[in-house]
C-alpha cells in the first residue's frame, strides 16, 4: 500500500508539473509523451488533464480565470484607460510585453476550449465576453504594431549612396567627331533632389529595422494572425512600410508623375528624368525592394505566403509608378535623338527582370511581373520605331540649297556620328532588331522576345550571314548615299558636284575605318567606297582642269609650210590668254570651295600640281621664246610654274583671294 501510495504521489507530481509548464495543448502533449517513456501509466494523464480542464470550466473557476485574463488585458485598453492612451507597452514598459502576450494567449486557449464545450448558457456568455476582450486586445496589439513600425522606420538617407551624375545623350549637332552630351547635373541644377550615382555593385541589402524590433513585430504578428486578425496586421504593416518606401524613392530624385505629365515634357527635361529613372530603378529593385522583402520574411517568418503578400502590396505603388514612367516614354513622340535613352531604359529593365521576377514571385506578384515584361518588350518596339523614324529623317532631308563650297553636308556628319554612337549599343541593338522570337530566359512565364527586324523586304535577299544590326547599318548607309547623290545634283558646276561627293565619301570612309561601323559593314564595303572616292577625285580633276590642260596642247599652233618659225604667234598668244583666264577663274572660284580634311586637301593639290605644272612648264619651254621677242610678252606669259604652284596651294580653303593683287605686290 505504501508503494502504491508513493507511485500515486509521483504521478500526481508529474501531473502538477505538466499543468504548471504546459501553457498550451501542444506543450502538454509533449510533456506527457516524455513522461510516458518512463512509465506507461503516464499515458493516461492526457485524458485526465483534459477531463480536469473541462471540469474546471464547469466550475466557478471559469469566471475567475476569465476575470484575471480580462483584467490583464483591459488595463491597456485605450478606450477605457487614460494611462493606456498615453503610453505604449513595447516602448514605455517593455517588461509588460511578454505578460500581455501571455494573457492574450491564455484568452485564445480559453476561447478555443469554450468553443468546443457542450451547449450551456453560462459558457456561451463567457465565450461572448472572452471574444469581446480578445477584440480589444487585438486593437491594442494593432496600435502597438503600428507604433513599433512608425517609431523605428526611416526613409533611406541617400547621402551615402547618391551623387549628381552626368548621363550621355545624342543630339543632332554638326560638331565634327562629337555627339552632343547633355549633363543631367547641368540641366538639373534647379532641382535640389539628389540623383543616384551609377553604383557598380548593388548586391547588398539594408537592415530596415533593428533586430530586436523585428523580433517584437514577429511576436505581435504571430499573435494577431493566430487570433484570426491577419488582415488587420497586414494592413498596418503594408500601410506604414509603403509610406517609408515611397519616401525613400522620392529622396532618390524620382517624383510621382502621371503619364500625361511625362508626355508634355520637353526633351531636354525628359532626358534628365530618364537618367534619374534608370538609377532609381536599379537602386529601388536591387536595394530597397530586396531589403523590404527580407524584412517581410523576418517579421512573418512562420508565414512565408503572408510575407510575400505584404511585400507585393507595399511595393506595388512604387513599382507601378516606375513602370508608368517607362510606359509614358514608350508612347511619347518618336524622334531619332531619343533612341539612345530608350535603349538605356531597355537595358536597365532587361537586366532587372530576373530580380523583379524573383521578388514578385507567386500569384500575388503575377500582375507586376507581367507588366514589367510587357514594358520591356514595348521599349524594344519603341526603339525599332525610333530607328524607322531615323530612316525617314534621312530620306526626308531634301534641302533645296546646296552646301556652300561642296563641304561635308551636316546630314553626313549627323548620320555618321549617330551610327558611331549607336555602335556602343551593339549587343542591345542586335537583340532589339533581331528576327529571333525564341523565349528569352529573362522574361516571365515564357513571354517572348518580340524584337523583330525592321529591315525592308528588299534587304532580306542579301542578308544571309549578316546580323540584324549589320543589315540595318548597310541599309542606312545606302539611304545616306542616295540622299547625297541627289544633293550633288543641286550644284550647277559639275566639278563642284564631284568635289561634294568626294568630300562626303571621304568623310564616311574615314568614320567607318577602324571603328565598329567598319566591322558591321565589312572590308569589302570599305574597299568599294574608298574606290568610289578615288573615282570622284578623277571626275573632279577631269571636269575642273580639262579645259585648262587643253590650252597647253600643241594642236593648231604650228603653221604648215612655214620653215622660218613654224609657229603662229596669234594662236600662241590666244592659248596663253585662254590659259591665264581659265586658271584665274578656277583660282577665284575654287579658293572658296571647302575641303576640310587636311589629307584630302593636300592630295588634291598634289594631284593638280602633277598634271598642270609639268604641262605648263613644258609648254612654256617650247613656246616662250616666240613671245619674248615681241611686244609686251608679260601680257601673255603672266605666271611662272612656281607662281602656279603657289596659287594651287591656295585652293579649297573656303576663302576668296585676288591673284592680281598678290602679283602686283
Amino acid at each position: 500500500m505504501a508503494s502504491e501510495d508513493g507511485e500515486e504521489k509521483v504521478i500526481a507530481t508529474a501531473q502538477h508539473i505538466v499543468k504548471a509548464l504546459g501553457t498550451t495543448e501542444t506543450m502538454t502533449d509533449d510533456m506527457i509523451h516524455i513522461f510516458s517513456k518512463f512509465d506507461h501509466r503516464f499515458s493516461g494523464m492526457s485524458e485526465g488533464l483534459s477531463r480536469k480542464s473541462a471540469e474546471s470550466y464547469d466550475s466557478e473557476g471559469l469566471q475567475d480565470a476569465l476575470d484575471s485574463v480580462e483584467e490583464r488585458i483591459m488595463r491597456w485598453d485605450m478606450a477605457t484607460s487614460e494611462s493606456a492612451r498615453e503610453r505604449f507597452i513595447w516602448s514605455d514598459v517593455p517588461s509588460e510585453a511578454s505578460s500581455y502576450l501571455e494573457a492574450v494567449d491564455d484568452l485564445q486557449n480559453m476561447i478555443a476550449k469554450l468553443s468546443l464545450a457542450p451547449d450551456d448558457r453560462k459558457e456561451f456568455a463567457c465565450l461572448d465576453r472572452a471574444q469581446n476582450v480578445l477584440q480589444q486586445a487585438m486593437a491594442r496589439l494593432e496600435e502597438e504594431f503600428r507604433m513599433l513600425l512608425e517609431k523605428h522606420s526611416e526613409s533611406v538617407d541617400p547621402d551615402w549612396l547618391f551623387d549628381p551624375i552626368s548621363q550621355p545623350s545624342f543630339s543632332s549637332s554638326n560638331n565634327d567627331d562629337k555627339a552632343s552630351h547633355t549633363s543631367a547635373e547641368d540641366e538639373g541644377d534647379a532641382d535640389d533632389l539628389p540623383v543616384a550615382q551609377p553604383v557598380t555593385d548593388l548586391n547588398f541589402t539594408i537592415d530596415m529595422l533593428p533586430s530586436e524590433v523585428v523580433a517584437d513585430l514577429n511576436r505581435i504578428a504571430k499573435c494577431m494572425i493566430g487570433a484570426g486578425y491577419m488582415a488587420e496586421c497586414c494592413h498596418v504593416y503594408v500601410t506604414v512600410r509603403r509610406m517609408f518606401l515611397e519616401e525613400s524613392v522620392f529622396r532618390l530624385g524620382f517624383e510621382k508623375q502621371s503619364i500625361e505629365e511625362v508626355q508634355k515634357m520637353g526633351w531636354d527635361i525628359l532626358e534628365v528624368e530618364i537618367s534619374k529613372w534608370m538609377q532609381v530603378m536599379k537602386v529601388t529593385v536591387h536595394v530597397f525592394f530586396t531589403s523590404e522583402r527580407k524584412l517581410c520574411e523576418r517579421v512573418f517568418v512562420d508565414l512565408p505566403s503572408v510575407a510575400v503578400t505584404c511585400f507585393v502590396e507595399l511595393a506595388r505603388g512604387v513599382m507601378v509608378q516606375l513602370l508608368n514612367f517607362a510606359e509614358a516614354v514608350v508612347i511619347s513622340r518618336r524622334s531619332p535623338e531619343r533612341l539612345f535613352k530608350i535603349l538605356d531604359m531597355y537595358e536597365t529593365l532587361r537586366d532587372l527582370l530576373p530580380e523583379i521576377n524573383f521578388l514578385f514571385s507567386g500569384e500575388d506578384g503575377f500582375e507586376l511581373r507581367s507588366e514589367a515584361s510587357t514594358i520591356w518588350m514595348r521599349l524594344a518596339e519603341a526603339a525599332r520605331g525610333t530607328f524607322v523614324e531615323f530612316e525617314n529623317a534621312i530620306q526626308r532631308d531634301s534641302a533645296k540649297n546646296p552646301v556652300p563650297g561642296g563641304a561635308v553636308h551636316p546630314l553626313t556628319r549627323y548620320v555618321m556620328n549617330y551610327m558611331r554612337f549607336a555602335c556602343d549599343y551593339k549587343e542591345t541593338l542586335e537583340q532589339v532588331l533581331g528576327d529571333d522570337r525564341g523565349e528569352d530566359p529573362r522574361v516571365f512565364d515564357g513571354a517572348v522576345n518580340c524584337a523583330g527586324s525592321v529591315s525592308p523586304d528588299n534587304r532580306k535577299d542579301s542578308a544571309d550571314g549578316l546580323s540584324p544590326w549589320s543589315i540595318q547599318t548597310i541599309w542606312l548607309m545606302e539611304l545616306l548615299e542616295g540622299n547625297l547623290d541627289a544633293k550633288s545634283k543641286l550644284y550647277k558646276d559639275p566639278a563642284l558636284s564631284h568635289l561634294f561627293l568626294m568630300n562626303n565619301g571621304r568623310y564616311i570612309v574615314h568614320k567607318v575605318k577602324d571603328t565598329e561601323i567598319g566591322s558591321l559593314l565589312g572590308n569589302d564595303w570599305v574597299r568599294k567606297h574608298a574606290a568610289k572616292v578615288r573615282q570622284y577625285h578623277k571626275n573632279y580633276q577631269r571636269t575642273a582642269w580639262g579645259k585648262v590642260l587643253a590650252c597647253l596642247k600643241d594642236g593648231g599652233i604650228h603653221i604648215s609650210g612655214n620653215f622660218s618659225s613654224g609657229v603662229c604667234r596669234e594662236v600662241l598668244k590666244e592659248r596663253f590668254k585662254s590659259f591665264n583666264t581659265l586658271f584665274e577663274e578656277i583660282h577665284k572660284v575654287q579658293s572658296t570651295w571647302i575641303v576640310a580634311d587636311d589629307q584630302l586637301r593636300t592630295e588634291l593639290r598634289i594631284s593638280i600640281d602633277e598634271v598642270v605644272i609639268p604641262a605648263y612648264r613644258s609648254f612654256l619651254g617650247r613656246f616662250q621664246q616666240y613671245l619674248e621677242n615681241g611686244r609686251h610678252p608679260e601680257k601673255y606669259i603672266k605666271y611662272s610654274p612656281e607662281d602656279l604652284e603657289t596659287y594651287i596651294n591656295e585652293l579649297f580653303e573656303g576663302t576668296s583671294g585676288s591673284m592680281s593683287k598678290r602679283r602686283s605686290s
